[in-house]
């Protein structure tokens, strides 16, 4: 027996026990077998005016602990989910089953766990109660930033619409607030809740109980939901662009960005007006870089200079605020920078020439090479690489960094695909700011 089947069969329960939201923090408490769960938001008082339907943000606290079940779920995938502390209709069942199967889609591939849709999970709940509407006025945007260039560039384009920006992120750090500087708005203006994961899940890893990547937008989704009903924001605005709907393992449904695709996107849009849309007005949700690539992003990023020292979105150097420059990701957002800079600004922003970093040619061949699997971080398609790739050869002449030395040998005659009018029409974005998006293709 594998250890998904015997984990499942020794803990065939997790159970949603409760939410408890007060003043200036918010506990859930999940439970499986002898083990009890407490994930926590904390978050200043004054968040907590009281300006809005009590339901209304009950309902969104709820629904953010729906969200970080997944995280918990996960240690053991247990067959029956019980939820004990709020109701679902059979659509919003159905709605949570299609995020937590697609959302693990990675983990079960790396964890090589073939299971179907219909047996991986059952949820229990009572059915949703009703509600009644109530109305609340709603004005600016809430924006998450994660301290990368996506989330610069959707600051600027708001600032050249004239909106009122909101930054909202999930455990500051010194990227973040630096970004937040760098785009002139005051750090007081940012909403920054501190999200702590419970440390009883760190223990069931560290025993040998599964692991892996979890659909954690989905978490930062429904947290801006909860945190825009309590501050009446108008919209939510994301960062994700058209290249995070495509998957990362060919001929599977696996796709690292899930939670940050289109798809995604639609479904959560959808769900929040059943949900939320008797409470009256509801904030906006979409991402106003879905339709542009992630090449496009990078090309309007660069305009924007200020942000170059302090911007990174390298997983494994975000507790430092450092570019490690020995993951993909590093790696990728060098490449694609490297289309539109030249190698003395990079290395100001770096610390290092990543083109000459031979020891990661495994990832270099999986962002550019057909046959070879993405790797597993938030990278664009491997046209958006070859073309940067292509550009960073033309730009840097005759002599070439080893990894491009690499590219030109694998691409001999290439001709790269035109990106610079790309704009992809299966998008979300408000009619009032389509304007300043397709500006950037000029």
């Amino acid at each position: 027996m594998n250890k998904f089947d015997e984990l499942r069969k020794q803990y065939p329960v997790f159970i949603y026990h409760s939410y408890e939201l007060c003043e200036k923090s918010l506990v859930f408490h999940f439970q499986t077998g002898e083990f009890h769960f407490y994930p926590k938001w904390e978050y200043p008082r004054e968040y907590f005016s009281g300006e809005y339907p009590r339901e209304y943000l009950e309902t969104a606290a709820f629904s953010l602990g729906m969200a970080e079940l997944v995280s918990y779920w996960k240690c053991a995938c247990c067959p029956t989910v019980e939820i004990r502390c709020g109701g679902l209709s059979e659509y919003q069942k159905s709605w949570w089953k299609k995020l937590y199967y697609n959302g693990l889609g990675e983990f079960f591939y790396r964890n090589e766990i073939d299971v179907s849709f219909e047996e991986f999970m059952t949820i229990n709940a009572p059915e949703r109660a009703p509600v009644a509407e109530q109305k609340t006025e709603l004005h600016g945007a809430l924006v998450p930033v994660g301290g990368g260039k996506d989330s610069a560039v959707t600051i600027e384009l708001l600032k050249k619409a004239g909106e009122d920006i909101t930054p909202y992120i999930i455990n500051a750090r010194g990227a973040t607030l630096g970004c937040v500087d760098a785009a002139g708005l005051p750090r007081d203006s940012a909403v920054c809740p501190r999200r702590s994961i419970d440390k009883a899940l760190l223990e069931r890893n560290a025993a040998g109980w599964l692991n892996g990547h979890t659909p954690f937008s989905a978490v930062v989704a429904f947290s801006s939901l909860m945190f825009a009903v309590m501050l009446n924001k108008r919209y939510i605005v994301l960062s994700n662009e058209s290249s995070a709907n495509e998957t990362y393992v060919e001929g599977k449904n696996v796709n690292h960005q899930y939670s940050k695709s289109a798809e995604f996107e639609k479904d959560f849009r959808e769900y929040c007006l059943y949900t939320f849309g008797k409470f009256g007005n509801i904030p906006e949700y979409f991402s106003l870089l879905r339709p542009l690539s992630e090449w496009q992003i990078a090309r309007e990023f660069v305009k924007y200079p200020q942000y170059f020292k302090v911007f990174q979105s390298c997983n494994l150097g975000s507790k430092t605020d450092t570019w490690c420059c020995n993951c993909a990701k590093c790696l990728y957002v060098y490449i694609l920078l490297a289309a539109f800079l030249d190698d003395d600004v990079l290395g100001e922003i770096f610390g290092c020439n990543m083109l000459e970093k031979t020891e990661l040619t495994a990832e270099f061949d999986g962002l550019v090479l057909d046959g070879k699997d993405k790797p597993f971080e938030c990278v664009g398609t491997k046209d958006e690489v070859r073309l940067s790739l292509y550009m960073a050869m033309k730009r840097r002449g005759e002599k070439l960094p080893a990894l491009l030395e690499r590219f030109n040998a694998q691409f001999n005659d290439f001709t790269p695909c035109d990106l610079s009018k790309f704009f992809d029409k299966n998008n979300f974005v408000p009619a009032q700011f389509l304007k300043i998006v397709e500006d950037t293709l000029q």
